[in-house]
């Protein structure tokens, strides 16, 4: 009940005293929409050993923003000890989780939950005011529903769509209306957010501007939001996590190395072992987020969405440091990659997480994710198939027990994927 009232008070504050985010870019691109200032979370909201509930439509069954949501907070965050679940359910609207809610969801006691509803609930039409009245009152039921359980509520924004989806025959439907209305729902949830002194995650914002700057920097024919236009790729759902990963407080100081001289220290999960002829030795507990390869151009890519936004600056930052360095510039080498800096730009330290792909670190984070992928894989079985299935119908305690079984193997495995590793990054001063 303490930790209740606490996260209370300090939500009663958050639309009051945070501070208000507003970074569209200075384009006419821009000029058709009218986006409310977003509240930025003021702090961490999750706790050491708090479960996490991923809730949302077709675009959360997805299991991608979920992914990189469950696999940073895993590998990036592991003092938390913080555990997930994600709960997508194709074509739902706030209304339909709002029966579902109670059985599905908050059987499982969570103390954070995030939420992502509002690209059904526009129905794919142009702002209408009776649609939007009732996506309020069920996201309003949702909030309320959540808090009576004590539990924290995250209220996701919808994303964008890049174009008129397939099933939408309304000639008087253009990208540019049906975003619009979505941009409306996104301020209307803000606003919820302000009276039911909750927190928010600006889905729709970060995606616009992603949206665009792929259009503008990497290919016309990128397609943030996905083939259909609604359900992204890989690189709108780094988007979406990004988005939720700020909505949830993470500051994205992931550690570091600091090198003084012949010696070295750690910081932050990583363990300086020794350091001989500017080799430095480090058993790190605590993992990057790491895509791997990928190319720019591909609306599929990690890689790509990493581009778009500032997901490895504000959420993703494994620093080295030289204080004091004595050379002019140093070669960096990290696994099989080197890099060149400057010392100043080394005196301030180097984010190894942004500027290294093929890394020591990237093969365990990748264990990470395929444990991580497996347990949400079964989440969805577990509650769509199983407790909406005839034998639930009959005997529902029976059969949350008896899937639970399975879902705590795949929990533990997922834990277990977390080992410390063993790697090494040289300095070499250049001439």
């Amino acid at each position: 009940m303490l930790r209740a009232i606490a996260l209370t008070t300090l939500a009663a504050t958050t639309c009051l005293f945070a501070k208000e985010t507003s970074t569209l870019p200075a384009d006419p691109y821009f000029a058709d929409y009218s986006l409310d200032p977003a509240p930025a979370t003021p702090g961490l909201l999750l706790k050491k050993g708090d479960k996490l509930a991923i809730c949302g439509d077709s675009i959360t069954e997805q299991k991608r923003y979920s992914l990189i949501m469950e696999a940073y907070i895993t590998a990036c965050m592991p003092q938390l000890e913080v555990t997930c679940r994600q709960f997508g359910w194709g074509g739902e609207t706030a209304g339909g989780f709002l029966n579902r809610m109670e059985n599905d969801v908050l059987r499982f006691d969570p103390d954070v939950a995030t939420t992502c509803y509002g690209m059904n609930d526009f129905r794919y039409v142009p702002f209408e005011q009776g649609i939007a009245d009732e996506y309020l009152r069920n996201q309003t039921e949702v909030v309320r529903k959540f808090k009576q359980d004590d539990v924290t509520v995250v209220l996701g924004s919808p994303g964008i769509i890049a174009m008129v989806p397939g099933w939408q025959g309304n000639p008087a439907c253009t990208p540019l209306n049906l975003n619009q209305s979505l941009s409306r729902f996104r301020n209307l949830d803000i606003a919820l957010a302000g009276r039911e002194k909750t927190y928010f995650a600006d889905v729709f914002q970060p995606m616009l501007v992603a949206h665009w700057r792929a259009k503008e920097e990497l290919s016309p024919d990128f397609k943030l939001a996905g083939n259909d236009g609604v359900h992204p790729g890989w690189a709108g759902h780094v988007a979406m996590a990004y988005a939720f990963l700020k909505g949830l407080g993470f500051d994205g100081d992931l550690g570091g190395i600091t090198v003084v001289g012949d010696r070295a220290r750690g910081s932050g999960g990583h363990e300086v072992e020794g350091m001989s002829n500017g080799t430095i030795t480090v058993k790190s507990s605590r993992f990057p987020f790491s895509a791997g390869a990928g190319e720019l151009t591909d609306d599929d890519s990690l890689r790509a969405g990493l581009a778009l936004v500032p997901f490895d600056a504000e959420l993703n930052r494994f620093t080295l440091t030289i204080e004091r360095p004595t050379a002019d510039r140093y070669a960096v080498t990290w696994g099989k990659e080197t890099h060149e800096y400057s010392a100043e730009d080394l005196a301030k330290g180097v984010n190894l997480a942004a500027d290294f792909i093929e890394h020591p670190l990237l093969e365990p984070f990748r264990k990470v994710w395929k444990a991580a992928e497996q347990k949400q894989n079964y989440e969805t079985r577990q509650v769509k198939d199983l407790f909406h299935g005839p034998e639930a119908a009959i005997d529902m305690d029976t059969i949350a027990d008896l899937t639970e079984k399975v879902h705590s193997k795949l929990a533990a495995d997922l834990a277990a994927s977390m080992q410390p590793v063993e790697h090494r990054i040289t300095l070499k001063p250049l001439e």
